[in-house]
């Protein structure tokens, strides 16, 4: 009975071994032959949060990574007066569009309440006066 509990933990480990590929081939193959088989792998992969650890993780970190390396200086004072001209320029024009984002916001609002207030007065006019 031991060697039929071991057989889940083994497969399960071996698995892990090949990584999350292996994993989503066998999901893969489990909603071929059967659909409940892969539902089940797949609520499995969910539940031991297999579906979240691994490469994404890798690739998480390689990004917070990459966002250190942006800011690093390069030895060479031209091309890092360069990169932070740029990257100064860069940032006013992002300023620049978000106030323009909001301005057309703000346009947009404001015609939207004054067609609700047209629309609230021919409303009002419409009514007759009880008297």
């Amino acid at each position: 009975m031991s060697s039929v509990a071991t057989w889940p933990t083994q497969a399960e480990a071996w698995l892990d071994e090949r990584g999350k590929g292996a994993w989503i081939a066998l999901m893969v193959l489990g909603f071929v032959i059967f659909w409940p088989i892969g539902l089940a792998i797949l609520a499995y992969m969910i539940w031991s949060k297999r579906m979240f650890n691994g490469a994404c993780s890798k690739s998480r970190s390689y990004a917070r990574q990459m966002r250190g390396n942006r800011f690093k200086e390069t030895g060479n004072a031209a091309f890092d007066a360069y990169k932070a001209e740029t990257l100064r320029r860069l940032e006013d024009e992002q300023e620049a569009f978000e106030a323009f984002l909001q301005r057309l916001r703000e346009a947009k609002d404001k015609v939207e309440f004054d067609q609700f207030m047209d629309e609230r007065a021919k409303a009002a006019m419409a009514e007759p006066t009880n008297g």
